[in-house]
């Protein structure tokens, strides 16, 4: 029984659940704070991607540098 597929009807089921237990006063609450831990995630991991790629470049640059220099010299 795979877990990555919930379906509409598994969806509505924790829907109803959420609003059982936590009412429908506190669920736009719970929505505001869900999609900010979900932009902030978003953005460290979009972070971690790019300082991969500034590192690459930058060890790389050194060594190209070095490169030119000990061809012209």
């Amino acid at each position: 029984m795979p877990f990555g597929n919930i379906g509409i009807g598994g969806l509505i089921l924790i829907l109803i659940i959420a609003l059982i237990i936590f009412g429908p006063s506190k669920l736009p609450e719970l929505g505001r704070a869900f999609g900010r831990t979900l932009s902030e995630f978003k953005g460290a991991t979009r972070g971690l991607m790019n300082g991969d790629d500034e590192n690459e470049k930058k060890e790389d640059a050194p060594q190209t540098a070095a490169a030119t220099t000990k061809q012209q010299g």
